[in-house]
């Protein structure tokens, strides 16, 4: 039987100024997943973990963490932005717009700003995009620019993929 290769991301040269990736997966937002990552990262504000608290204030619920949002976005974009990554270089201009409640289902695109040559290792470039997140109701809920080194193609570490007999 033939073995298909799967998708392996995009390399440096795949990616051109003004491309957007509407990323394929959603996710639910769960209040565990607020609290354990709340308090996982030592965030002691109520308004993230403890709902009698949230109720009380203009919200009437608990707000899910913004680093949260920041992180899960990021990690819907990695399939189509940064799965052949060499390093993160760094999130800028990060906005959150509307806020992202438990039950909340985050979905998100990107969009290629820059693309250029890396000047100390010619064996990556670096790739600037603009990421956006958005809930089931089409409201932005954040944006970020993130700037990555991406391999060439040939010059990324290989996955070892095992052969069934």
């Amino acid at each position: 039987m033939p073995i298909k290769e799967g998708w392996r991301g995009r390399f440096f040269e795949d990616f051109a100024v003004g491309d957007v990736y509407q990323h394929p997966l959603g996710r639910t937002v769960t209040t565990t997943d607020n609290m354990w990552f709340t308090l996982l990262t030592q965030n002691t504000a109520p308004i993230h973990f403890d709902h009698h608290y949230a109720a009380q204030t203009e919200f009437g619920k608990p707000l899910v963490d913004s680093t949260f949002t920041l992180a899960l976005v990021t990690g819907q974009s990695v399939a189509d932005i940064s799965q052949n990554v060499f390093a993160n270089l760094g999130w800028d201009e990060v906005r959150l717009p509307h806020p992202v409640f438990e039950g909340d289902t985050i979905y998100s695109q990107s969009e290629v700003l820059a693309t250029r040559e890396s000047r100390s290792r010619p064996n990556v470039g670096i790739v600037t995009v603009k990421t956006s997140g958005y809930n089931q109701e089409g409201k932005i809920v954040i944006t970020f620019k993130r700037t990555i080194m991406v391999y060439k193609r040939g010059h990324a570490p290989q996955i070892t993929r095992l052969t069934m007999e």
